[in-house]
């Protein structure tokens, strides 16, 4: 990349290593079942996860919602966060498409669920109500400052779900940045979840897709899913070739951008005119605030970094705030140079 872009992990490429997979990649018409590349893929997730298979998926949205669809059926309810990804930024699809409806919680500040207000919206057998079939969980918590969200939590919800005959769906777009940030494994922290979803593209720099991860019966039924909603892609080893590569290699770096960030969040807090709280900082996402010293706007700095210092960052919403995700293409000298840039702005 020859220039500096913060605004979200979205925006990483693929490694050289993956563009060569790529264009060497073995493919099949994986509607058959028969592109290998996409089969590997699945099957080294599937045993990463410690679970009997996985579902290779355009992308995490698409794969929450074939998850929606193979654990619930219309008129269904789902628990999930106030202000988790899914409720706010998926186009409301598991209501349009799925007729699913959304029972919100609130999100605890570390991203946490009180699990009495997951019982408490849990609906007793009633004629008049609908069926509670999933809890939804979002690791890392990408409304909280992409909080990782401990084991502990995820087996204390679950525990209490599969009690009440209740599934468990993580939507776990930045997964190996919890798996990191805790130090454990995958297979670890969803020892007793029935499903999962994480992204290839973000911090691992795949250039598309997620996988789907669960038990044997449910992935056969996410697949007729995904046929369903216009996912059945044919070679698609291409995208899998990278997301190999996403899986086996870039999940084992990410404790680089997470000491990307802190050194980040570091050098802005030297800043007079900027607020913020590097303890705050648990994986690759770091918040700033301009302050009453601040020299210029939340948008006259964005403008300014991007025309005179080629720095990619944005407004969060539109306010004071902004948002800096580390990943691949950010090392820790580009953090240096955005600190830098930033520091001579506002000075």
């Amino acid at each position: 990349m020859d220039y500096i872009d913060l605004r979200s992990d979205t925006v990483s490429h693929p490694t050289p290593q993956m563009r060569q997979a790529m264009a060497e990649a073995e493919v099949g018409d994986d509607v058959y079942g028969e592109d290998p590349t996409v089969n590997a893929l699945e099957a080294e997730a599937a045993e990463r996860f410690g679970k009997e298979a996985a579902l290779f998926v355009t992308s995490g949205t698409q794969g929450n919602l074939i998850a929606l669809l193979a654990h619930c059926e219309r008129g269904d309810e789902v628990i999930c966060g106030d202000d988790s990804h899914t409720f706010t930024y998926e186009v409301a699809n598991m209501a349009a498409v799925g007729g699913i409806m959304p029972h919100t919680i609130p999100v605890q500040p570390d991203g946490t669920y009180s699990l009495d207000d997951v019982r408490h919206a849990v609906r007793t057998s009633n004629i008049h109500f609908p069926r509670t079939r999933l809890v939804m969980m979002e690791n890392t918590h990408g409304g909280r400052g992409g909080a990782p969200i401990p084991k502990a939590h995820v087996d204390e919800v679950a525990h209490f779900a599969h009690e009440q005959d209740i599934g468990v769906h993580i939507d776990g777009a930045r997964f190996f940045n919890a798996v990191t940030a805790l130090n454990t494994t995958a297979a670890a922290l969803t020892e007793h979840v029935d499903s999962i979803t994480f992204c290839l593209s973000k911090g691992l720099c795949a250039p598309a897709g997620s996988i789907l991860v669960g038990e044997r019966a449910f992935i056969d039924k996410a697949r007729r899913m995904r046929k369903m909603l216009g996912g059945g892609m044919r070679q698609a080893g291409i995208l899998a070739a990278a997301g190999r590569i996403a899986l086996n290699q870039m999940t084992q770096r990410l404790q680089e951008d997470h000491d990307t960030a802190c050194r980040l969040a570091e050098g802005l807090s030297q800043i007079e005119a900027v607020d913020t709280n590097p303890s705050a900082v648990k994986t690759n996402f770091v918040f700033f605030e301009l302050n009453d010293q601040a020299s210029l706007s939340a948008q006259e700095l964005s403008q300014h970094l991007w025309d005179e210092h080629h720095i990619r960052i944005s407004p969060y919403h539109g306010s004071a705030k902004f948002r800096c995700v580390t990943h691949y293409w950010i090392t820790p000298e580009r953090a240096d140079t955005v600190v830098n840039a930033i520091h001579q702005l506002l000075d």
